[in-house]
């Protein structure tokens, strides 16, 4: 019996705006459910199709402007199940952050995706609960063409794991900068509006910390961590450099009373010396991750036959950030400060992991620069279907939830295995399991190439799971854990 993948099938999907299936199907919305697939929501996509016939889901699949093949978009609706049923009160998504009240934990990173007035206005009528506006600062700013590149699985186009950005600060003049603050704040009050400020010297930081307060924001973020920025006191350089994060984190304290917010930068072995640094000069809490320094070498991204050191985020960087939260969330010292998370979120999973590990909101910018404002839907229905399942009501309940979970290596119990199972119904005979565990582990699967199947080994197999996560057609799982033999 052949299964079909509908994630594998949904990564396909060009997730196009105005989508042509969803205008051929009168009784539903397939293009919304799809997305809600690809976006890790798939416990509610078939609410969107749910009155959905096979000759809408026909008319659908045959208007999809695939440019290989279309959608199967048939397949993918019949083997979506029912959302479980829920009961009791609502999830409520709001939280608190620095004293104050957020719709939800979703924010725009300060970033391309909010240079401007009318796409954060874009962006907070669609649903997202603040923004931290791109970074202002008092120099002159000259972008370069062409400033981004990606990383894509090979052959592949759109959808990328890894992106490459020059791109510096906002480019508009300040003042303009701070109107565009005022505005937001005062045409949506409910919304919260943080200023991102770099300076080079003391009286610049200081300067621009009074600017965003008269501006009205609800707090301001000190940008210590931009990797492009390569003027002496000020990117990523400041962010390495312990005695002058504190500095300037006490000199923006002095000065304003809204909240202050340091950004940290992940070009550093160690994060906790800056974070600690900005916790004793009084920072109210603690941004991270910025992009970590790279190379990438398209010609096509080259600048005038030239190249240089810039950030790289994306989904691929999601581990390091969250390797950084762990750390100063474990911190006895940095206990109190809040922490927003950055790096690699895509969806509300990936936020629902930061907040776990300690942070109280959430910073996104690549996703968006991907696949839109829109992705906000799936980000608070995901999480607020998550938080009905497990029975919790409040958001604030999860943060730190995970923390317990963590030990040091040797602290790791190392007693018990957990062995592969194989699901020969999903088996499609390739034999990469017994590839990989033959050439890159403990030789302990055999391959009947008549029958085509694996066969486990279990005298030889440690249970590193190698054969797990290479077989292409998700079927190998894992047995219960039992304790090893002696």
């Amino acid at each position: 019996m052949k299964h079909i993948n509908i994630y594998e099938e949904t990564d396909r999907c060009l997730l196009c705006q105005d989508a042509p299936c969803t205008k051929a199907c009168k009784t539903g919305d397939p293009a919304r459910a799809l997305r809600a697939i690809r976006f890790y929501n798939t416990s509610n996509a078939a609410k969107w199709v749910a009155d959905c016939t096979d000759a809408d889901l026909e008319a659908a699949e045959q208007a999809c402007i695939h440019f290989n093949r279309p959608i199967r978009i048939r397949e993918v609706v019949h083997a979506l199940q029912p959302a479980p049923a829920t009961s009791g009160e609502t999830p409520d998504l709001s939280i608190d952050f620095c004293g104050i009240r957020c719709e939800n934990p979703f924010f725009l990173a300060s970033s391309a995706i909010c240079t401007n007035y009318d796409m954060v206005a874009r962006a907070f009528d669609a649903g997202w609960a603040g923004v931290f506006y791109k970074t202002i600062c008092l120099k002159e700013i000259k972008e370069v063409s062409p400033r981004f590149d990606a990383m894509h699985s090979f052959g592949s186009h759109g959808d990328f794991y890894g992106f490459r950005n020059m791109e510096q600060l906002s480019e508009n003049p300040v003042e303009m900068d701070f109107d565009i603050l005022r505005r937001l704040k005062q045409d949506y009050p409910t919304k919260v509006v943080i200023a991102s400020i770099m300076g080079q010297t003391e009286e610049e930081w200081m300067e621009l910390a009074k600017m965003s307060e008269a501006a009205s924001v609800d707090a301001i973020e000190l940008n210590f961590s931009c990797p492009q920025m390569r003027l002496t006191g000020m990117g990523s350089d400041v962010g390495q450099d312990p005695e002058l994060v504190a500095s300037y984190t006490a000199c923006v304290k002095s000065c304003v009373k809204i909240p202050v917010i340091a950004k940290m930068t992940p070009n550093i072995t160690h994060i906790i010396h800056p974070a600690m640094a900005a916790y004793h000069a009084g920072a109210d809490a603690i941004s991270a991750i910025n992009t970590i320094k790279s190379v990438t070498m398209n010609r096509h991204a080259e600048v005038a036959n030239q190249y240089t050191i810039s950030g790289y985020s994306g989904r691929a960087i999601k581990p390091i950030a969250l390797r950084y939260i762990l750390e100063m969330a474990n911190n006895r010292i940095l206990k109190g400060v809040q922490l927003s998370g950055i790096g690699g979120i895509e969806t509300w999973y990936d936020a629902l992991q930061f907040m776990q590990l300690g942070c109280s909101n959430v910073q996104i910018c690549t996703a968006v620069m991907q696949f839109g404002y829109r992705i906000i839907d799936d980000m608070t229905e995901g999480l607020r279907h998550y938080m009905a399942q497990q029975g919790t009501t409040r958001l604030s309940d999860l943060v730190g939830e995970q923390l317990k979970s963590f030990v040091m290596p040797h602290d790791l119990n190392r007693s018990t295995i957990v062995f592969p199972k194989f699901n020969y119904e999903r088996c499609v005979g390739c034999g990469r399991c017994e590839l990989s565990c033959r050439d890159g582990g403990h030789q302990a699967i055999n391959f009947d190439k008549e029958e085509r199947r694996p066969h486990l080994v279990g005298t030889k197999c440690v249970g590193c799971h190698l054969c797990r996560l290479v077989c292409p057609a998700g079927a190998i799982s894992v047995t219960r854990r039992t304790e090893k033999k002696q």
